[in-house]
This record gives C-alpha cells, structure tokens and sequence, in this order.
C-alpha cells in the first residue's frame, strides 16, 4: 500500500529480457540496500525486489504488468518515481494508492502557469468501465505515475476520457513530470474508494432487480 508521495526518482541502468518478462536494474538513490521482497512502486506500479546491493537492485515485470503500464517503454537512463511502501506509523499525506495501475493514459497538453505546470491526459473509456469506478470527479484523487494529485476539469466524450492535473514546482523539479511531454504515455491509478462504491452499487442494483 502507498500514499503517493513519490520518494525519489531512479535511474534504469539496465534492462534484460527473459521470455515475456522484463528484469529492470535500476540505480538506488536511498544509500542503503533494499530487502529482497521489498515492494516499491516505480512510476506507480508495485514491483518485488528480486535483488540488492547498496548502488543498485533489480525489478521484475511480468508480461501483464508490461501491457497495462509504461514500464515496457523505459529505456536505459530513463527516470521512474519511487515510493516504498507506507508503514502504519506514517502520515496519509496523498491518498490510499495500492500500486495496481489500471491503464495508460496519453499526455495531450502541457504549458506553465506562472510558476506551476499544468497537464492534461486522455485514457481509454466506456461506460461499462465508469460503471466499474474507472473515472476521475472534479477535486478527487488520481495517481499519474505514482503521483498523488487533485483531478481538475475531468470530462468523458465518446471513448475517450479526460483528466487534468496542476504540478506545483517542487512536484515537478522532484519527479519525472519534468520529463513528461505532449504524447508521453503515463500510469494511471483510479481512486480505490471509488471503485468499490460503484462496484457496490452496481451489486445493490443488481440484487434489487433480482428481487
């Protein structure tokens, strides 16, 4: 489980293939060795530790994880977001965030705003996906990247949906959001409250029409 404050970036130092699988070595930025089995979320998706030394350790991910997330994109001297996992002792500062990406999204507006940045990203969308709580509502919480962030001027039209987000300079200067241009592709993490509330309205109506 995470909360979305992304701890620092890293930086892919080496990428093998294995069958459909992907093992990424990646350079530590925290000094000290991470624990095999350690889970951390690397552009907002949960991966184990598979080995560890003080500079760097490796990542696995599998065929599935590959298809629903950027991570089959990065390249060697790519940037990702790294958060570990929240402890009970430790401040909610973002929101609940389980490292479970649902899909990609497409950046398809950036520009600065006196100081800030804002961004704009298009996901695939149907109505049988917002019946299942794939949505974004104005003020709400979103994961982009690992990111915690406040949804502005969400909208659906057709297909395709539509989700905003505004970076504060520190946001940016400190994640890979100052790599992100029109046409990068992004992680995206619905809020989880949401998706059981529609999934248990979905079930309610479906009990009462049973009735």
């Amino acid at each position: 489980m995470f909360s979305g404050i992304v701890e620092a970036m890293a930086q892919v130092v080496r990428i093998d293939q294995e069958q459909t699988n992907k093992h990424f070595t990646l350079r530590n930025p925290f000094g000290d060795a991470f624990s095999i089995d350690q889970s951390i979320a690397h552009n907002g998706v949960c991966l184990t530790v598979v080995s560890s030394d003080k500079d760097t350790y490796t990542v696995t991910a599998m065929q599935e994880t590959l298809r629903l997330t950027n991570l089959d994109s990065l390249k060697v001297g790519d940037y990702v977001n790294l958060e570990r996992a929240m402890t009970l002792d430790k401040a909610l500062d973002g929101h609940i965030v389980q490292g479970h990406v649902d899909q990609k999204a497409t950046c398809v507006e950036r520009r600065e705003t006196d100081g800030s940045w804002y961004f704009r990203f298009a996901y695939h969308s149907t109505p049988e996906m917002i019946k299942r709580g794939y949505f974004c509502v104005d003020k709400g919480s979103v994961t982009i990247n690992g990111v915690s962030l406040t949804v502005c001027e969400p909208d659906v039209k057709g297909e395709t949906g539509y989700v905003s987000v505004c970076i504060i300079p520190y946001t940016y200067e400190n994640t890979n959001f100052k790599y992100i241009e029109v046409g990068t592709e992004v992680n995206i993490e619905f809020d989880i409250i949401g998706k059981y509330l529609s999934r248990y309205l979905e079930l309610r109506e479906t009990a009462s029409l049973k009735e």
